[in-house]
């Protein structure tokens, strides 16, 4: 007989920065992946609340909130601490999805705690949650014009013609991965997608 599923609500946060003119930018990964999560479990992340925009539904069984800081990726926390206190999300139930500019395009890896990689809106969560226990899936978004000096300009880059054909299998993969969260032991799947 399979484990009884927790009580707990999960929130799931994409990292991204809000408005039109981002929505195909590298740092919006997290975004991306967020909607077509939404989309696939009938969840629209449309209701506003303090710098965030939020879908609840269910996923895997679990209920889930869905969100999107509106204080642009770098000051992620602020979003994350308030809804998660809002809502009683303990720090283990919360699953950050974010770009790396460290791992090639397409690349996912899944970690919990630890290092922020240089990621500041990861740094950020970490800070106002005063934990960095929360689960990251660090999606790559390195490509051979990537030059660590100029990150910030690299990361408000639109993918590529080419990247965005290959950004559908991204997005199925990371889903997957997350799924995999939802209904795995979190162990053994940081184990699988590790580096």
């Amino acid at each position: 007989m399979p484990p009884a599923k927790s009580e707990n609500i999960k929130l799931i946060v994409g990292l991204g920065n809000p408005g039109d003119k981002y929505n195909n930018n590298r740092a919006n990964i997290g975004f991306k992946i967020l909607d077509v999560i939404g989309n696939n479990i009938n969840v629209e992340i449309k209701t506003k609340k303090k710098k965030s925009m939020i879908g609840r539904g269910t996923f895997e069984g679990d209920e889930v909130v869905l969100l999107k800081p509106q204080t642009f990726s770098d000051l992620s926390g602020e979003s994350v601490l308030y809804i998660a206190s809002f809502l009683r999300i303990r720090v283990q139930d919360i699953v950050v999805i974010h770009e790396d500019v460290t791992l090639e395009l397409g690349q996912i890896v899944i970690e919990k705690g630890g290092s922020d990689n240089g990621q500041p809106g990861i740094a950020s969560v970490a800070q106002s949650l005063r934990s960095p226990n929360f689960i990251r899936i660090r999606i790559g978004v390195k490509n051979d014009s990537f030059n660590l000096k100029e990150r910030e300009k690299f990361l408000k880059e639109d993918f590529l013609p080419l990247e965005n054909l290959k950004l559908i299998e991204i997005i199925n993969d990371a889903e997957a991965a997350i799924r995999s969260i939802s209904i795995g032991d979190i162990e053994e799947v940081i184990e699988k997608y590790k580096l």
